[in-house]
């Protein structure tokens, strides 16, 4: 794996983006040797290092990410902790991260590498937002109408914001698609003020025109 030089990491390297450029370049070459290697699902032991280990024992995350840990140790710890429950290539990808001091950056790596293990099998994020939560038959019809008019199968996230009223916000890559009653009502309102100043400038218009006569 090549290695790219990065900036000082911010408060959370999820945030940075010179953090999340090395951590695509990790996870672009992990979803590649996985396809080399024939492992048909490279996503399932990295989502669950990162759900059932890093996410829920951060005293852990915290002993194999700190630069107060060698990487020796952290070597030491791959082996004696995770070797016997993981798979050798996953191991493997571990220790190439411990040896270039980017184990820190496993959560952004899982989140580039999902987006792109998606984008791969012909699959993208839609978020749909309403102002109460959907039932899961709603949900399986937005999936199903748009799966039918996307060029991609959509996997539909769910969000739920009070102040739209009611209606939907769909939003697909930097796309959004607004049918929201707020987004309505807002255009309506913008088209009744655009009336009034209508009405306004042809009444003062006729008031000069009567004027100059």
């Amino acid at each position: 794996m090549s290695e790219v030089s990065s900036a000082t990491c911010p408060s959370h390297v999820l945030e940075d983006p010179s953090a999340k450029a090395v951590a695509r370049v990790y996870a672009l070459a992990y979803l590649d040797a996985a396809a080399s290697a024939n492992v048909s699902d490279p996503l399932e032991e990295l989502q669950s290092f990162h759900d059932d280990v890093l996410v829920p024992h951060p005293e852990f995350e915290r002993l194999l990410t700190s630069q107060f840990t060698s990487r020796d140790d952290k070597q030491g710890i791959i082996d004696r902790v995770v070797k016997p429950r993981a798979s050798e290539f996953f191991v493997r990808f571990l220790h190439v991260l411990a040896e270039h001091d980017r184990l820190d950056l496993l959560p952004a790596i899982y989140a580039e590498a999902q987006t792109e293990y998606e984008t791969r099998s012909g699959q993208k994020r839609v978020t749909v937002k309403s102002a109460i939560a959907l039932s899961e038959s709603q949900v399986q019809s937005i999936a199903d109408r748009l799966n039918a008019a996307l060029p991609f199968e959509p996997i539909v996230e769910t969000e739920v914001d009070e102040s739209l009223l009611g209606g939907l916000v769909i939003q697909v890559g930097d796309t959004v698609y607004d049918s929201s009653l707020k987004s309505r009502l807002k255009s309506l309102q913008h088209r009744l003020r655009e009336r009034y100043l209508h009405e306004i400038q042809s009444g003062r218009d006729r008031f000069s025109h009567s004027e100059g006569n």
